[in-house]
């Protein structure tokens, strides 16, 4: 089997930051720097920029990236990146690694434990957990994952979950927004129509629980600082600084 391909969406119309992935952090645009963490892990085949804006095409090309461009009727970073491992006419069973644009400081290590998930040759699609902090129980912006007894997701949410009743030591698990899937499962889910579940929630990663997909999850001890408002820009370059 070839090595997982790493695709990184990247969109220029942002609505709460435009222009976004060219925004200087630390003095490189940011999808430089996710791109550069791709490269760290050293367990890619190939790191692609998925993007429907010339601008972003430009700028990866200037730093030596590759990039790709995709329609802008792309619906969301899934289909941006469904759209990618088309053209580059994968094999349904190439790993395909969905590294989200705005994580300039995800951990290379991270990119490496869920790119091992599929040695498993039975995971389809996969993603990370950390352990969740006390104070981030209550927080609607910090995902929840539940999962079975064999590390496979059985519920994402936004509330705390799972309830508890009584005095029971309960792993609790925060979700990073990291995805790879096997080439013919990312594509069947491009096509799928979004579930209840996955609108009430607003958590795209419902729509594949909801059609039967199982997500095997991995721990990582890595968190990272995603990008989504300008105040968010010095934070990101503290946490590239911790990775230094």
């Amino acid at each position: 089997m070839s090595a997982p391909v790493a695709v990184i969406p990247s969109r220029y119309a942002a609505t709460r930051f435009p222009g976004k992935p060219l925004t200087l952090i630390s003095g490189k645009p940011m999808v430089q720097h996710v791109v550069e963490r791709c490269l760290q892990a050293k367990c890619f085949s190939k790191v692609v920029v998925a993007t429907d804006d010339e601008r972003i095409s430009a700028a990866v090309r200037g730093f030596g990236g590759d990039a790709v461009m995709t329609s802008p009727a792309c619906a969301s970073g899934t289909d941006r990146v469904a759209e990618v491992a088309a053209k580059l006419g994968l094999s349904g069973e190439t790993v395909v690694i969905n590294v989200q644009g705005d994580e300039p400081a995800v951990h290379p290590q991270s990119l490496i434990t869920l790119a091992q998930a599929f040695d498993d040759p039975s995971v389809e699609m996969g993603t990370l957990i950390r352990v969740l902090k006390a104070e981030e129980r209550a927080n609607p912006n910090v995902v929840k994952a539940v999962l079975d007894e064999a590390g496979f997701a059985l519920y994402f949410s936004r509330a705390d979950l799972p309830y508890q009743r009584d005095a029971v030591s309960t792993p609790r698990w925060a979700h990073l927004g990291l995805y790879g899937y096997r080439a013919r499962v990312l594509s069947r889910l491009a096509t799928l129509p979004p579930t209840v579940l996955e609108k009430t929630e607003s958590l795209e990663q419902l729509r594949a629980l909801g059609h039967g997909i199982r997500i095997a999850c991995r721990v990582t001890p890595h968190s990272s600082q995603a990008v989504d408002r300008p105040e968010d820009v010095p934070l990101a370059e503290a946490a590239l600084a911790r990775l230094a």
